[in-house]
């Protein structure tokens, strides 16, 4: 793919958008969607050895290592010390399913915001190394003084930067729906709709502000072309989770969904608390709402 400068915009297929077709994290053959663990918060503290025999124990496929955690899974790593990542996953059977950065695009100042693409494009590399599919990002809010529509379409433009060094080698862009007001579903569509990259997608990240009456149905129907990653946390809060995985599993959502519960497990009781955050998961994936066709 020919890379274009900072401002331009890729076109995903105009049939895809109209078909509302989802664009899965992981191969259609795949059986379902499965779990995965994002290090933050849960894991920020375990180093990689401890994440992949804990992980393994508890039967977690995934894993989406969040900068700036104990397990030092960083940009400033060697070639040599990436392909020690890359195997050691590997050898633990666990997919490196992405890379949690905090690379944003929303701020005012235009040098502020080649910063960012060029931080996105080093952790393309870390990426591409490790043999992690993706690269989360996220908008982190509006600017005062700066008109939204302004701040919502400099973002797209900046995503597809991204996405266009991401598709070169091999690696995918995860937009976390994330930050004060960006993360409404309908702002974050206009973003999507605005990138319009095909390398480009959503990683959902189960906020109240999906729930409407109740119901995250209508959110999900917005970003549903996008998805390629779930971020989900309590399964015991009053996010109606069976209602999200019966969404997910009606679109045919065969990707991951990463635990992302909210507060630090200490490595001692990790095994523990993974098997019964996974075996809460499987009964919520497997008496899900039944919805028509599902």
């Amino acid at each position: 793919m020919t890379r274009r400068e900072f401002g331009g915009a890729g076109l995903i297929s105009a049939a895809a958008l109209a078909s509302g077709t989802p664009l899965l994290a992981e191969p259609a053959a795949a059986a379902g969607f499965r779990l995965g663990l994002v290090t933050y918060n849960v894991a920020k503290d375990w180093d990689l050895g401890t994440i992949l025999r804990l992980c393994g124990e508890a039967g977690f496929e995934g894993v989406e290592f969040r900068t700036t955690h104990a397990h030092g899974v960083e940009r400033t790593l060697t070639p040599v010390e990436r392909a020690d990542v890359r195997r050691r996953c590997a050898d633990a059977g666990l997919r490196q399913t992405s890379l949690g950065t905090v690379c944003e695009f929303h701020s005012p100042d235009p040098e502020v915001v080649k910063r960012q693409v060029a931080d996105c494009r080093e952790w393309v590399l870390l990426a591409k190394d490790i043999g992690a599919r993706g690269v989360k990002v996220r908008p982190n809010g509006l600017p005062k003084g700066v008109p939204e529509e302004r701040t919502l379409e400099q973002i797209g433009r900046a995503l597809a930067a991204c996405g266009d060094f991401a598709a070169d080698h091999g690696v995918e862009i995860w937009v976390e729906v994330h930050g004060e007001g960006t993360r409404l579903p309908a702002r974050m569509r206009r973003i999507m709709d605005a990138c319009g990259h095909a390398s480009v997608g959503v990683t959902w990240n189960s906020n109240d502000t999906d729930v409407v009456d109740g119901s995250v149905a209508a959110s999900f129907e917005l970003l549903r072309p996008f998805i390629r990653c779930a971020h989900i946390n309590d399964l015991d809060s009053a996010y109606p989770y069976r209602e999200l995985f019966a969404l997910m599993a009606s679109a045919g959502f065969s990707g991951f969904t990463l635990c992302e519960y909210p507060r630090p497990v200490a490595a001692s009781e990790g095994a523990v608390w993974l098997r019964a955050y996974r075996a809460r998961w499987s009964e919520l994936r497997q008496n899900r709402e039944r919805l028509p066709g599902v």
